[in-house]
């Protein structure tokens, strides 16, 4: 079996996030002004409508999002040296209260050795964690901070950019990753496009926690898979509540 000599180091997260009010109508009058400033340079030309079009994409932006669920998992070795993989995910309608929490799940590790995992992270996770503990005030942690870091420095990895291999021309979906490795797919009854949604409409975390939890999952048997290794078993998945 192929042993990861960082196994005890390596953390696989995804994030997801939402509008940071429901309505357009509730964000004050300079917001709005600058939502439609940023929605007509995405628009161009084409028409579209401000309240829908802020509902629909407004999450994908740290400035006007938030984050309302982190799931973070990590494999480690059972006694038959098998491998095992744990995740837990952390929601709650403070989005100040969340990233505090997932910043204590690492105060017993040795910060400087954390090394994040996720599925375009580089692109999307990690900036907005960044941005987001930057706008509620909290310091950005060791293993969050760039500024000063030499780019080999940066424990960041992103199984979509370790897929490309240094091809920049098109978005691989973790969707598609998992097939192609046949790999049981993370995509439940959800997809992220139906978050923001669930969130406010339907009022239901627990059904986003588990469809995060699920790109977790499938992330870390990607990232298994590119590394020539047996993905984790079904039966040595544990959902920690």
């Amino acid at each position: 079996m192929q042993q990861l000599t960082n196994h005890k180091h390596l953390v696989f997260i995804d994030i997801e996030t939402a509008s940071a009010v429901e309505n357009f109508g509730d964000l004050d009058d300079k917001f709005q002004a600058l939502w439609i400033k940023k929605a007509n340079l995405l628009n161009g030309e084409a028409e579209y409508d401000p309240i829908e079009f802020y509902f629909d994409r407004a999450g994908i932006y740290a400035e006007f999002g938030k984050i309302i669920c982190i799931s973070v998992g990590m494999l480690y070795l059972d006694e038959k040296k098998e491998w095992n993989f744990r995740v837990k995910a952390l929601t709650s309608e403070s989005e100040h209260d969340l990233l505090l929490s997932f910043i204590k799940l690492f105060q017993n590790h040795d910060q400087s050795k954390i090394q994040l995992c996720a599925h375009n992270g580089k692109e999307f996770d990690y900036p907005y964690l960044s941005r987001r503990m930057l706008i509620n005030q909290i310091p950005l942690p060791p293993y969050l901070e760039l500024s000063g870091k030499k780019p080999w420095e940066i424990q960041h990895l992103d199984t979509m950019q370790m897929w490309k291999f240094g091809d920049w021309k098109s978005f691989t979906s973790l969707d598609l990753l998992t097939s192609v490795f046949d790999i049981p797919s993370p995509k439940g009854d959800i997809n992220g496009s139906d978050v923001n949604r669930v969130y406010y409409q339907e009022k239901d975390l627990n059904r986003i926690a588990h469809y995060c939890n699920q790109d977790v999952i499938a992330t870390a048997q990607v990232f298994l898979k590119m590394k020539g290794m047996e993905i984790v078993s079904a039966d040595k998945i544990t959902a920690v509540e």
